[in-house]
């Protein structure tokens, strides 16, 4: 029987993983080795009951009398703290998903990667803040990282049986996120509320505002340069509102291959879990007729200023990666508590940047975890010190 781990199975990447097992036959199919969740004990508990998992562990510490209550006669063994995620990734499993949001993510991905495990990459963070780490991790055990992110398991697909060689570009589609429409003398009074308001995709609180600032595709394109191995160069992004294609990827003699599908993360999910073979999913089949028309535009570098600043980040390389996920993550959290505004995010990120880059901006792919973890929370304490200056200027 085929074992398998979910790092974040309470999130929606989580959900959609946790809804494919249990259509896949659940317990009866599936050997469930680890859990992962944050404060929702309730349905972590949930889950671990049905899938029956060996262990179920919750981030908050705080909540772990709440979840031994929880489990109570189940026989499935909790524990709490981010060490003990990191110590769930050690149990074997062959198959590892990993959907923690953020740079949470990296340390249970690295200790799975070290097992040899076949790891389903949802956790863009990863790539973002220690891509040749991973990698080499992965090459060094011969372990797979398989992509979940809907653009780069497109990427994935769309490869399959291709030379790397022979491409001349890659181009990611956004959807452009819930203000794509907005006068862009707007964007500074846009709530919470408006930018969680995504009119295709069903997703989580932060990818669905990184989504509107655009951020979420910032990562992708650095996510995309340190899984495939391309330059920064080869890296294109293009608005595409009706996300039906979810990435292209051209070659040399001027082809180009399109991934089209339905907006449901259970397909990268589903494929990344059956992989190499394709199983039937529970999505949407399109209907080209109906669809009609897919429209595209340019992304504008003044309304999405992420998408400069990850291009600063790829030409900086060293630490830039850590510094930056980390600082995007400081100034969400400030915007989801009404510190700063929705265009502020990207102010508070430049501002980190340019004080931390002349020292830690390594021109080397050569660092260690304790490098980037260091540069990670300096980054976090030069973010949140920007956002209050922000703040105070309202």
């Amino acid at each position: 029987m085929r074992s398998i781990s979910i790092f974040g199975a309470t999130g929606s990447v989580g959900e959609s993983t946790y809804d494919l097992i249990c259509r896949a036959g659940g317990a009866a199919a599936f050997r469930t080795v680890a859990l992962t969740g944050g404060r929702n004990v309730a349905r972590l508990a949930e889950m671990a009951r049905v899938l029956r998992a060996d262990i179920a562990v919750c981030a908050d510490e705080t909540c772990l009398p709440a979840l031994r209550e929880a489990l109570a006669g189940s026989g499935v063994e909790v524990a709490a703290g981010d060490a003990a995620i990191a110590d769930a990734a050690d149990r074997p499993a062959d198959w590892v998903m990993s959907a923690i949001v953020g740079a949470a993510g990296l340390v249970p991905g690295l200790r799975a990667l070290r097992h040899g495990r076949t790891l389903a990459l949802a956790n863009k963070e990863s790539l973002v803040t220690a891509g040749p780490l991973l990698m080499q991790t992965a090459r060094d055990h011969g372990a797979r990282i398989l992509p979940v992110d809907s653009e780069h398991s497109a990427i994935f697909q769309a490869l399959a049986g291709e030379d790397i060689g022979a491409v001349e570009r890659i181009i990611l589609t956004a959807s452009g996120g819930a203000l794509r429409d907005w006068p862009i003398e707007a964007l500074a009074r846009a709530t919470v509320k408006e930018a969680l308001a995504h009119p295709n995709w069903s997703m989580g609180q932060r990818i669905t505002i990184d989504s509107a600032s655009m951020f979420n595709k910032a990562l992708e394109v650095i996510e995309t340069r340190e899984f495939f191995g391309v330059t920064p160069e080869q890296v294109e992004v293009i608005i595409h509102p009706e996300s039906i294609i979810h990435s292209l990827v051209g070659f040399q003699d001027g082809a180009i291959m399109a991934h089209l599908g339905a907006p449901d993360m259970r397909h990268p999910i589903g494929y990344a879990l059956n992989w190499p073979d394709r199983a039937p999913l529970p999505v949407a089949r399109l209907d080209l007729a109906q669809l009609a028309t897919l429209s595209f535009r340019a992304p504008d570098l003044a309304r999405y200023p992420a998408l400069r600043l990850c291009r600063e980040v790829m030409a900086a390389r060293g630490l830039a990666g850590a510094v930056f996920n980390a600082a995007k993550e400081i100034a969400l959290d400030r915007f989801l508590d009404g510190s700063i505004g929705f265009m502020d995010m990207a102010g508070v990120v430049e501002d980190t940047l340019a004080r931390l880059l002349p020292e830690l901006g390594l021109e080397t792919d050569v660092m260690t975890l304790e490098d980037i973890l260091g540069a990670d929370h300096l980054a976090r304490v030069r973010a949140a010190e920007a956002a209050t200056a922000c703040a105070a200027r309202r």
